[in-house]
């Protein structure tokens, strides 16, 4: 039987000698720390091109404890979601084919087949509370490759700390502290695998080629694993989404850096995808608001079934469009898409310098743009023309993300925020002229439906109406 869980932990990299510091700091008041040794065989396994694990995505089968079984891990914002799957019945080596369907879209079609063998020595200080409840597990390993073909890979040796369901996020930072207090240092690699691998990336010697390429497998990688989520039947919309669009307002900030043609067709492509699962995040969206919004209504003005209209009308087409979506993910043009990003992250089509300098520069003329079409557009009353602004500003924040590590830091925090803000406040004029417009349609229906009324819809409608005068007027109050 499956499992899925999410997994968040740090790795660190320390010297053979290395001595594990005293945990007493770190177990709570009457908790405890218990001490365990095991050893454990994994086996991954990738594509000769290693597609998963250039998408951050590892496939192990393990045995040694009680955690034995096939793992698929894939990212998750700053943790990781973890499918398992029993060893099954004989000795069979293959990846199941349960793993292989929902990793279709980060194998793009290749063939996943045994790369390397690992094998952990593991002392593990289990970390409780006082009701017994495990904070966290502090994993000493020492680690050995057999790479594919039977010859000797790297040794090396590494502590994790992976949190428990009673462990926080600030035990991992006073975990963290005390360790690089002892000589240990935050690890230059995410998995065991790259490490046993080797995997070097060919550097450019221009740093800004650095940035573009690492900003953009950022996104890819979130985009692929909301690939394998999607395909679990999770809901990776919003979050792939934002990578997409992270991704589109790169081609477009930095598009003269890009092969014209080649820049085009991808931006395109990924415009067709984002429009897919817009349909769905949309609806997601809408339900929501109007569910708080009827909440905050007196019962008395809440007349006919009201929430019951906007819930199954809305959910009815967030269904209908997911699986439009769903159905897509088998398609030619999506696979295609996928293998598009692939071959970028392999190599960027530059087409002229692309230095850090270059990039600053696209990116405060991307700033500048943001803000003179905001100033306009709040002086008239073109609700397209904030929209627009919205995008721009979308535009300059995602820019101002990408070369943060070329700019002041302080001056870098404020640009983000200066657009994050902007982008917010326009979002909510968005949202409400695209909620008076569903409000209106949906009160159309119910005031022709026997046993309803539109009154209610008639004051979500002016409620729409005046959010958005209000985002308006707040975004004229800004400071640029």
């Amino acid at each position: 039987m499956e499992s899925i869980q999410t997994e968040r932990e740090d790795k660190f990299d320390v010297d053979e000698d290395f001595q594990l510091p005293a945990l007493t700091s770190l177990v709570p008041a009457d908790g405890a720390v218990v001490t365990s040794e095991t050893h454990l065989v994994s086996e991954y396994f990738d594509t000769t091109g290693q597609d998963l694990l250039r998408r951050g995505i590892t496939v192990r089968r393990r045995t040694g404890d009680a955690d034995n079984g096939w793992h698929a891990k894939v990212p998750a914002d700053k943790a990781r979601t973890e499918i398992r799957l029993p060893l099954g019945g004989g000795v069979h080596t293959a990846v199941p084919d349960e793993l292989i369907e929902v990793l279709r879209g980060a194998v793009i079609g290749g063939a996943l087949s045994a790369v390397a063998t690992l094998t952990t020595r593991r002392m593990v200080h289990t970390v409780s509370d006082a009701d017994g409840g495990v904070v966290a597990e502090i994993a000493d390993d020492e680690v050995s490759v057999v790479l594919i073909g039977g010859a000797t890979g790297p040794r090396w040796r590494e502590v994790e700390v992976e949190l428990g369901l009673a462990g926080s996020e600030s035990f991992l930072k006073k975990a963290g502290k005390v360790l690089r207090a002892a000589g240990a240092r935050p690890s230059a690699h995410p998995s065991k695998l790259h490490r046993a691998l080797s995997v070097v990336r060919e550097i450019s010697a221009d740093a800004g080629v650095r940035l573009l390429t690492d900003y953009l497998d950022e996104q890819v990688q979130a985009i692929v694993a909301g690939d394998v989520y999607l395909r679990r039947g999770l809901d990776p919309i919003h979050s792939t989404r934002v990578a997409i669009r992270r991704y589109r307002s790169t081609l477009r900030v930095f598009g003269s850096l890009f092969e014209d043609e080649a820049a085009a067709h991808l931006e395109s492509e990924l415009s067709w995808y984002a429009n897919l699962l817009g349909e769905v995040r949309d609806r997601q969206v809408q339900r929501a608001r109007f569910a708080a919004a009827l909440r905050e209504l007196p019962p008395e003005w809440v007349l006919g079934p009201v929430a019951a209209r906007i819930e199954n009308d809305l959910l009815a087409e967030q269904i209908r469009y997911r699986e439009s979506a769903m159905a897509e993910l088998d398609g030619d043009r999506y696979l295609a898409l996928l293998t598009m990003l692939s071959a970028w992250s392999r190599g960027l089509p530059i087409d002229g310098e692309v230095s850090e300098k270059v990039l600053v520069n696209l990116a405060r003329k991307a700033g500048k743009k943001a803000i003179d079409r905001t100033r306009r557009a709040v002086r008239g009353t073109d609700d397209e023309a904030l929209h627009s602004a919205r995008k721009a500003s979308k535009r300059a924040r995602y820019a101002a993300e990408l070369v943060a590590p070329a700019v002041d830091k302080k001056v870098s925090k404020a640009n983000i925020k200066r657009y994050r803000t902007i982008q917010e406040v326009l979002g909510e004029h968005q949202d409400a002229v695209i909620a008076a417009d569903i409000v209106r349609r949906l009160g159309a229906r119910a005031g022709s439906t026997a046993g309803e009324n539109g009154f209610t819809f008639g004051l979500l409608f002016e409620r729409e109406r005046r959010a958005a005068e209000s985002a308006r007027e707040q975004a004229g109050n800004l400071e640029f």
